[in-house]
């Protein structure tokens, strides 16, 4: 925590500041509740970016026509050449034999020299042609090409320059005239796409007439097609533009002349396209740099040894090395777009525009500008060219020493060593907002050899980790073929990094599954997954890439099955690793969805069973996938249904209902998921089991209510959602039988493989055990889970209702042969011949009439008293699945059954989610890490803050036992009356609740901050109020009287409901009920929970389960809880009775209750547990006697007899200090000794008025602060005298 190596810092200072922060260290070592990435992210999968880097369509140059108009001998007239003048064409002087030799040997070199980029190209040689047989030629080749690539390249030394008409020259047939060929014709004859090469003086002129008559040809043919009127819709669509689909290269512009330098080739422009590692180390030689290298001569650099193609020669790699080079300048100059149609479409087009780099490098120096359609920003300057001039030093100063000894070696150039570590510096301090790396594309052709690759590798690896942009930016620049390669090598110590990036490439575009199937590659994902000996994390990137490559696809879903895929990830669901477990259960939850062959492999394996151990694993998202895995487990859309499978799913259905009281909402929508499949299996039972209940519902609304325990008094509200909804659960009995319910002999039952046995005794029981979970989250705390239940709900509902409509309402008697599921052949289970009421649920459980909240909406309900004629024409279109009526009789029974299928389906973005993570940067350390980030920072101040506030407050702790309390330094009306107070720890602000409110005060300045609903349902109030990780980040946690607990960030602006769940069930209405009462220990992060029951639960804040279910052994509500959260074993409850029981909780439930105490006579209304080793038991009733007691005694060792009919009470956890606040309209303020400090009746002023009945009570924890709230809906805060002595 401390930096012991600051300057100016002595050792003295540091022991100094060690002493001083050691209450701030403490802050340091509590844990942080509910921070997960569950809590703190919106649970949804990253926004899709369109990805450009994959061709839409790949093409190939298959032909190519190479046109030499070289007339050997002879100058056209309008050329004045030097003398000594460039002569080689093709590298071969057409003066040392004779015309004709000489251009045929030409045009098999330049062919040969082609040949070199595109061997499987068809080359056609025009020596010296005329109009015609460049006509002949042209047309063709671009017959045979069809819709691919036709290259045309012009060599025009031997004929006149180009004209401004947009001419070319060529021959008659005796050779005595120039002809001139129109470029418009040209471009008729070679159609697109095509890419033409001009290598002769003036040649930018052929490039604008191009375009020129590209344009024309377009106006053309935008003329041509409205003149034909309706013809055209009959006609074949024009052809694109031909400048958009065809290239151009051009050795020089409109005015300027070739280079004749002697020293130089004659085409000196198609030595650079087709030669480009020749004609560099010639243009090396004649350069001032070569000077450097001590005798170097252009003879010697002819003798450069090696081959092109093998890089271990000095040769080949100077050709890696230029072929590296140009590829990074091109990336790093041209739009990311004309990047990839260039360099990346077309294997031949790219070498050309590599070389065409070099050629405008070249050919600059000697005054021409080669000009390309399209046209390419400068690159002649860009310093990547000074990294090649450097390897060409350090290869041929070797050179002459290679030539002369044989046995030399071949010392190999450090320019891909350099550029991975300029690679590297840039990945420490790289980011999104600076430019990208130059050396990416450089990164990608190292790939390519082992020496460099694990590195190379490993860099990547780091490289896309940086967010999905880094991810996009590496395909754009084509790593993709590399890395697919890549996975046919068995090198073990690549694994990791293959895996690594590989998840990186899934998790931004998913649509590389298909690559890797066709490609086998998920065999060595598989491999990597089964693989013992590798790392867990390993494993799990391994299962997160087969997820992907079976998610919506069949073909990766049968190649992973073939591959044991399902018995793989069973044999390691007992794994340590909790990302492990959790992406093997995704993965297998993705590997059946939809695919029967793969499910019933799940069940040959047991996969159901085994997964449903994992239904109680510690970690919430392995929770999660099980649910998400078994849902699809049981979604299977075959026609044809078993028994064996019907047993299996309602088994699984059972298994999954033990998950309804699951403290995670993630786990509860992934229920609510597998059940609305299951609902989707077996509808005509669901519907049946909603009838019986809404007809037991109907029923009981009629009967007197019987409330169980206490009668609510009057006036008092009993809790809700506990009368009716508990009562409607509670009074399914365990044996019901649905064989005599409507719809049990649906024949739809039938088709769906269920025999006559599954609506009777034992399924019927499964069916109801589903049915309640789903009423149950049909009314959970988190809006979104209540949502999707409360869908699914409905839609049985509906069902059930238009189900059990008299079969006298359907008029057509065809509809009892030609539809066997309709509601006319269902027999009717109504005692007075009417249909059910349709109950829905709303947000406080209690069955309605009207549709849906929130955000699934839901059809209209028939009305009783339409026409018994027309009441299923209100329905939407896809509801009519429920009520053919009549005009639904030519419906087929199959259509309905699919239409069914899709009214109860739900879903959920947790996989999406899930995915995002191997989006986002795993190798960074996280902010709470990082000590150098804000987060970090802020904690920081944070903890300083909090050893100040308690540091400070020792003072008035020390003087509170003898002082008066009654200094009323705030005072506010609250917008209801208080139930519950409670100050901030370590800010200047409380929060006040009332039934549904929570409003936060700032005490000190008298403002009020803000406040927010806390959404329970209505006719229940807030009952208890905590700050959770009140030493960081604050929580704000409210329990409802409902049993519901709901944890709220950011109360103070822009609330945000972080979780939510049922911390109890099944509440008593009692006449005098406590609700939901909790107490916290942030130590643990253990949630304390009792009340309106006869249990006291604990639930895990890291696991969000219930861990111990503690029985009460009281009659009686429990009314206030307290532990010790340092030996985290005694649990201290007060009760309704009188009683305060002592629980271990390490014992069981059975002997878990080690002390009951019984010298209380009324209702206690705290209990609390002192610090420290030797801290009492206090405990106050609402009869005013405060008795203090041992643990290890059943008898007071001290009584204080205060004053009686107390409603509130507090004690101070550090001060000597009990504050009693009384229906009298008074508050007690005493110390442990029973001396009255003071007594507050009115509130300060000239004409205080009297206070109200106290409702509640707090102390600030800390602080010698006492805030009190009454019927009258004031608040105040009463201080210690505020005078210093």
């Amino acid at each position: 925590m401390l930096n012991l190596t600051q300057s100016g810092t002595s050792e003295a200072d540091v022991i100094t500041e060690l002493c001083d922060e050691e209450d701030e260290l403490f802050d340091w070592h509590l844990p942080v509740a509910f921070n997960e990435l569950r809590h703190r992210e919106k649970i949804e999968g990253s926004t899709k970016v369109t990805q450009t880097w994959r061709m839409k369509e790949r093409m190939k140059t298959v032909s190519v026509a190479l046109v030499l108009c070289l007339n050997v001998g002879v100058d056209p007239p309008d050329v004045v050449k030097t003398s000594p003048c460039a002569r080689l064409e093709s590298w071969i002087d057409p003066t040392t034999s004779s015309p004709q030799k000489a251009l045929e040997a030409i045009g098999s070199n330049l062919q040969k020299q082609y040949e070199r980029w595109q061997p499987r190209a068809r080359y056609k040689q025009s020596l010296d042609p005329t109009v015609d047989e460049v006509k002949k030629l042209c047309s063709s080749l671009r017959r045979n090409a069809k819709e691919e690539r036709v290259l045309f390249h012009y060599n025009g030394h031997g004929v006149p320059k180009p004209t401004v008409n947009g001419e070319i020259w060529v021959f008659n047939k005796s050779y005595t005239q120039y002809i001139p060929l129109s470029v418009y014709d040209l471009q008729t004859w070679m159609g697109s796409p095509s890419i033409y090469v001009y290598d002769c003086s003036n040649a930018g002129i052929i490039v604008e007439s191009f375009k020129q008559f590209s344009v024309q040809r377009e106006h053309e043919m935008e003329s041509s097609s409205s003149m034909s009127g309706s013809q055209r819709f009959n006609s074949p669509a024009p052809s694109p533009s031909a400048v958009k689909n065809c290239i151009q290269l051009a050795a020089c512009g409109s005015t300027e002349f070739l280079p004749m330098n002697p020293e130089l080739p004659a085409d000196l422009f198609t030595s650079c396209l087709t030669t480009p590692i020749k004609i560099a180390l010639k243009w090396y030689v004649l350069q001032n740099t070569s000077k450097l290298v001590p005798n170097l001569t252009a003879e010697l650099v002819d003798k450069v040894p090696g081959q092109l193609n093998d890089r271990r020669t000095m040769l080949g790699e100077l050709n890696w090395i230029f072929t590296a080079i140009t590829d990074t300048i091109a990336w790093n100059t041209l739009p990311r777009d004309l990047f990839q149609k260039l360099f990346r479409q077309d294997l031949l087009v790219a070498s050309l525009f590599r070389n065409f780099l070099l050629a405008e490098r070249i050919m600059r120096s000697y005054n021409c500008t080669p000009v390309s359609g399209p046209k390419l920003p400068p690159t002649y300057q860009h310093p990547m060219w000074q990294a090649w001039d450097l390897a060409l030093d350090l290869c041929l100063r070797q050179l002459p020493r290679l030539l002369e000894d044989d046995g030399s070696t071949f010392q190999h150039s450090p320019f891909f060593t350099e550029q991975l570590t300029a690679f590297q510096v840039w990945l420490t301090y790289g980011s999104e907002t600076r430019n990208p790396p130059e050396q990416l594309p450089i990164v990608l052709q190292v790939l390519l050899s082992q020496v460099h690759r694990l590195r190379a590798l490993d860099l990547l690896g780091r490289f896309l980790d940086l967010g999905p942009w880094a991810v996009s930016l590496a395909l754009s620049v084509g790593i993709f073929p590399y890395v697919l390669k890549l996975l046919q090598s068995s090198a073990r110590e690549l694994r990791p990094l293959l895996v690594f990036i590989w998840a990186k490439i899934l998790s931004v575009d998913s649509s590389c599954q298909a690559d890797l199937v066709k490609d086998n590659g998920h065999k060595y994902f598989l491999a990597v997954l089964a693989d013992p000996y590798m790392p867990a994390e390993h494993r799990t990137m391994a299962a997160f890439v087969l997820s992907m490559i079976v998610n919506d696809y069949r073909q990766g879903q049968e190649a992973a099955l073939q591959g044991n895929v399902i018995s793989v990830c069973l044999e390691q669901l007992a794994d340590t690793n909790d990302s492990l477990r959790q992406w093997l259960a995704l993965c297998l939850g993705k590997v059946w969805t939809s695919f029967d062959n793969a499910r019933w492999c799940g069940v040959r394996d047991s996969a159901h069973e085994k997964l449903a151990k994992m239904l109680t694993d510690p970690t919430p998202e392995v929770r999660a996938a099980t649910v998400y895995a078994l849902g699809t487990f049981i979604n299977n859309n075959s026609s044809e249904r078993s028994d064996h499978a019907n047993n299996i799913d309602l088994g699984v259905g059972m298994t999954l209902a033990s998950v309804g009281q699951d403290g995670n909402p993630l786990v509860r929508k992934e229920l609510v998921v597998a059940f609305g499949y299951l609902v989707t299996q077996f509808e005509s039972q669901f519907a049946t089991v909603a009838t019986q209940l809404m007809e037991e519902e109907r029923q009981k609304d009629k009967a007197v209510p019987i409330v169980a325990a206490e009668a609510p008094a009057s006036g008092q509200q009993p809790s809700p959602g506990n009368t009716s909804f508990c009562s409607s659960i509670s009074s399914m009995d365990s044996t019901s039988s649905v064989d005599s319910m409507p719809g049990a002999s649906d024949p739809r039952s039938k088709r769906a493989g269920s025999n006559p046995s599954i609506p009777g005794l034992s399924f019927s029981n499964i069916y109801i055990m589903v049915w309640k979970t789903l009423l149950q989250l049909a009314i959970d705390p988190v809006n979104e889970v209540a949502d999707m239940a409360k869908y699914i709900v409905n839609t049985i509902k509906l069902k059930a209702t238009t189900t059990s409509k008299p079969s006298q309402m359907i008029p057509n008697p065809v509809m009892t042969h030609s539809a066997p599921a309709s509601p006319s052949n269902r027999p009717v289970n109504t005692a007075q011949g009417t249909p059910p009421q349709n109950y829905l649920y709303d947000e406080s459980g209690r069955p309605v009439t009207s549709g849906i909240k929130r955000d699934f909406s839901s059809p209209r309900l028939p009305s009783s008293t339409s026409s018994p004629y027309t009441y299923s024409t209100q329905f939407s279109r896809n509801r009519k699945i429920f009520d053919k009526g009549p005009s639904q009789v030519e419906e087929k029974e199959e259509e309905v059954a699919n239409r069914i299928k899709q009214s109860s389906v739900v879903s959920t973005e947790f996989f999406p989610w899930c995915c995002k993570h191997f989006a986002q940067p795993l190798m960074r350390l996280s902010d709470e890490q990082d000590p150098e980030s804000f987060p970090h920072h802020e904690r920081q101040y944070h903890f300083k803050r909090n050893a100040h506030v308690r540091n400070e407050a020792k003072e008035e702790q020390m003087r509170a036992g003898f002082n008066r309390l009654d200094d009323q330094v705030f005072v506010n009306r609250n917008q209801g009356i208080p139930s519950v107070i409670k100050f901030h720890p370590y800010e200047s602000f409380m929060a006040v609740a009332d039934r549904e409110m929570v409003s936060f005060w700032n005490w000190e300045q008298g403002t009020k901050l803000g406040s927010i609903c806390n959404e329970n349902p209505k006719h229940t109030k807030i009952t208890s109020v905590e700050f959770l990780n009140a030493h960081d980040d604050t929580l704000m946690l409210t329990g409802s009287d409902d049993g519901a607990v709901r944890i709220w960030r950011n109360y103070l602006d822009n609330v945000e409901m972080v979780t939510a769940f049922q911390a109890l069930s099944d509440m008593i209405p009692l006449s005098r009920g406590s609700g939901l009462v909790i107490d916290w220990e942030q130590e643990s992060g253990m949630l304390l929970a009792s009340g309106d029951v006869r249990t006291i639960k604990i639930w895990d804040s890291r696991s969000e389960t219930k861990l111990q279910d503690i029985p009460t052994g009281a009659d009686s509500c429990v009314t206030s809880l307290a532990s010790d959260s340092v030996g985290r074993s005694l649990l201290i409850a007060g009760c309704g009775d009188g009683t305060v029981r002592l629980f271990d909780r390490r014992l069981g439930p059975t002997e878990c209750r080690v002390m009951t105490l019984r010298e209380h006579n009324h209702r206690v209304l705290k209990v609390h547990l002192q610090k420290g080793s030797e801290g009492k038991i206090v405990s106050t009733s609402n009869g005013g006697d405060v008795r203090f007691w041992d643990p290890r005694f059943t008898e007071s060792v001290r009584v204080l007899n205060l004053q009686q009919g107390l409603t509130a009470v507090d004690m101070h956890k550090l001060a000597d200090v009990i504050a009693c606040g009384s229906m009298n309209q008074y508050i007690g303020i005493y110390n442990q000794s029973g001396d009255s400090l003071s007594t507050i009746k009115y509130h300060e002023g000239f004409l205080g008025q009297r206070i109200g009945a106290i409702s509640c009570l707090a102390f600030h924890p800390y602080k010698v602060k006492l805030a009190a709230g009454g019927s009258d809906s004031f608040i105040s805060v009463y201080s210690t005298s505020m005078k210093r002595s």
